[in-house]
C-alpha cells in the first residue's frame, strides 16, 4: 500500500528553542515513528509537511525510508493539489496526524477525485475540531475514518465534530516496548549504584518537558512535603524545557540537600525508567502521554493527574493512582503510600508492563493501523 502521511511539521534544524524547549513535538514523533513502522510491514511512506525554512530540500529520501516531501509557503494548498494530479498521483489511502490546515485539500482530493480512503487521527484535545466552526472543519468531518489515541478524544470527535461512532477507532500511537524493557529490584538497586545513589534510597521520576502545562509546579510543591518524610529520598527531573524552571529546580534543590538531580533532555530514558520507585506525572492537558507509557513498560507505577489520556492506562490501584493536576498533597499521599508499600509498588509495576505490551507496542498497534487505512 503506498500512504500518504500528512502532518504539520517535520522538524529540521536546531533541537532547541531558545527558551530552552525541544523543538519537536510528540506529533511529529509519532509521524516518524509510524512511517517507518508501516515501512517495516512492507508498505510505502511519503510524508508531506510545511516547508519552514529556505535551506531545507523541498524533496528527499531518508535514511528510514520515509520519502519526504515540503510543501512551499504561501501557496501549500496549490501545490499539494497539484503534486496530487501529477507527481503523486498513485497513492492507495492518507493518513493525516493533527488538522494541518493544507491538509484538506488532501481530503478533497482523495474523496471526491480519486476516491481513496481517508483516515484522520487526533493525538491531543486541543486538536477537536467543530464541524460547524469553518469550512475547514467541514472538510475534516468527511473523512473515511477517524483514529482516537484516547476515549476523551473519541467523544470529542462524536460531540463537536458530528462524527459517527462506527467511523472511530479507539487506537494508541504506540511505542517499541523493546527499548523499554522491564525493571526490577536488583537491576533498580545496580542503576542507583552507578548514579552514586544509596542502592535502598527511594527515587522518584519525573520525565517530561519542563513546561507549565507539565505541572512543574504541582512537582516543586510535592517534592517538599515528600522531602520532609522521605529526607533521603531523591528526585530525578528528565526532559527539556523552559530555563527559568529549570533554574527554578536548581534553586529548589540546593534548599532541599541537593535532593533533586537535573538530566536535561536526553534521547534514551529508559535506564531512569528502570532506576526510579515511582513515576510522577502532574501534567494539566495530554492526550496519551508517550513518556506514561514508557514509564509503564518498564514496570514503573506512576501517580498521575486525573486526566483524559492518563484514564485510559491507568486504572486506581491496579497501575497507579489518578488525583487532581493541582491536589499537591494527594500526590504526596499516593507515593509515599509506593515509596513504602513494596508488595503494592511490584504489583502495580508488573500489572503496568503487561498492560502495555497487550495494547500499546507496535507489534500489536500497527498491524491495527494499516487496516484501518485501507478501509
Amino acid at each position: 500500500m503506498k500512504i500518504c502521511l500528512l502532518i504539520k511539521d517535520f522538524a529540521v534544524g536546531k533541537k532547541f528553542l531558545p527558551d530552552g524547549r525541544p523543538t519537536k513535538s510528540g506529533a511529529e514523533i509519532h509521524g516518524e515513528n509510524h512511517a517507518v513502522e508501516l515501512i517495516k510491514l512492507g508498505h510505502q511512506v511519503t510524508i508531506m509537511t510545511k516547508k519552514r525554512f529556505f535551506s531545507t530540500k523541498a524533496r528527499e529520501k531518508l535514511e528510514n525510508g520515509i520519502d519526504l516531501v515540503r510543501l512551499h509557503p504561501p501557496i501549500r494548498w496549490l501545490e499539494i493539489f497539484f503534486r496530487l494530479l501529477t507527481t503523486h498521483n498513485d497513492f492507495d489511502a492518507f493518513y493525516i496526524i493533527g488538522t494541518p490546515k493544507f491538509s484538506v485539500w488532501a481530503i478533497i482530493f482523495a474523496r471526491f477525485l480519486s476516491k481513496k480512503p481517508v483516515t484522520l487521527a487526533l493525538t491531543g484535545k486541543a486538536e477537536i475540531f467543530s464541524a460547524k466552526n469553518g469550512w475547514r472543519n467541514k472538510i475534516l468531518s468527511t473523512c473515511t475514518n477517524y483514529i482516537a489515541t484516547t476515549r476523551e478524544i473519541r467523544d470529542g470527535f462524536i460531540k463537536n465534530g458530528g462524527i459517527s461512532p462506527e467511523k472511530i477507532s479507539i487506537l494508541p500511537h504506540g511505542i517499541d516496548t523493546k527499548k523499554f524493557p522491564q525493571s526490577n529490584e536488583k537491576i533498580r538497586r545496580k542503576l542507583k549504584i552507578s548514579h552514586g545513589i544509596d542502592p535502598n534510597c527511594k527515587v522518584l521520576l519525573f520525565c517530561a518537558r519542563i513546561v507549565p502545562d507539565k505541572g512543574v509546579d504541582t512537582l516543586q510543591k510535592t517534592w517538599k512535603i515528600l522531602h520532609k518524610t522521605f529526607p533521603a529520598a531523591i528526585l530525578f527531573v528528565v526532559g527539556g524545557g523552559l530555563t527559568n524552571l529549570l533554574d527554578e529546580l536548581r534553586a529548589l534543590s540546593a534548599e532541599m540537600d541537593d535532593s533533586i538531580k537535573i538530566i536535561g533532555e536526553i534521547d534514551a530514558p529508559a535506564e531512569f525508567y528502570r532506576l526510579a520507585d515511582v513515576y510522577i506525572f502532574p501534567s494539566r492537558h495530554e492526550g496519551l502521554p508517550t513518556s506514561l507509557l514508557e514509564a509503564m513498560s518498564c514496570g514503573l507505577p506512576a501517580v498521575t493527574s486525573d486526566i483524559g489520556g492518563c484514564e485510559d492506562v491507568i486504572s486506581n490501584d491496579v497501575t497507579g493512582f489518578r488525583v487532581n493536576s493541582e491536589d499537591f498533597a494527594a500526590f504526596a499521599d499516593k507515593i509515599s503510600i509506593l515509596f513504602t508499600d513494596d508488595e503494592r509498588r511490584r504489583r502495580f509495576g508488573e500489572n503496568s508492563a503487561r498492560l502495555i505490551r497487550e495494547t500499546c507496542d507496535f507489534s500489536i498497534v500497527m498491524p491495527k493501523l494499516a487496516e484501518i487505512l485501507a478501509r
